[in-house]
């Protein structure tokens, strides 16, 4: 049975910083060959985007999010990162981590899901 466990969440004001972790295990799971992605979901709105990274260490982003985040990959540790700067209101959600079989579609679709992580910034 395949486990995503997100950490790092929190409370922060705007203009700070966060970084979230995704923790992958099971019996023989390896992320190596997953396509990796963040998806955020505030209140009363769909679950959207955040930022993806294939197998091939290929990263891709939303454009709200472009050159404020950073995906990363640490296949030994079996976890995937999320280096959230700049941070504004609009980006309070809760973030979950996702893995995909397609490892080479960022795209999806995503197979395994997180339970997710808050993150609340303050104005």
């Amino acid at each position: 049975q395949v486990q995503l466990v997100e950490s790092g969440g929190g409370l922060v004001q705007a203009g700070g910083s966060l970084r979230l972790s995704c923790a992958a295990s099971g019996r023989t799971f390896s992320i190596s060959s997953y396509a990796m992605g963040w998806f955020r979901q505030a209140p009363r709105k769909e679950r959207e985007f955040v930022a993806a990274i294939n197998w091939r260490g290929s990263t891709y982003y939303a454009d709200s999010v472009k050159g404020r985040f950073t995906i990363s990959r640490d296949n030994a540790k079996n976890t995937v990162s999320l280096q959230m700067n700049s941070l504004k209101p609009g980006d309070t959600a809760v973030y979950y981590c996702a893995a995909g079989v397609s490892g080479s579609r960022w795209y999806g679709p995503y197979d395994y899901w997180g339970q997710g992580t808050q993150v609340t910034v303050s104005s």
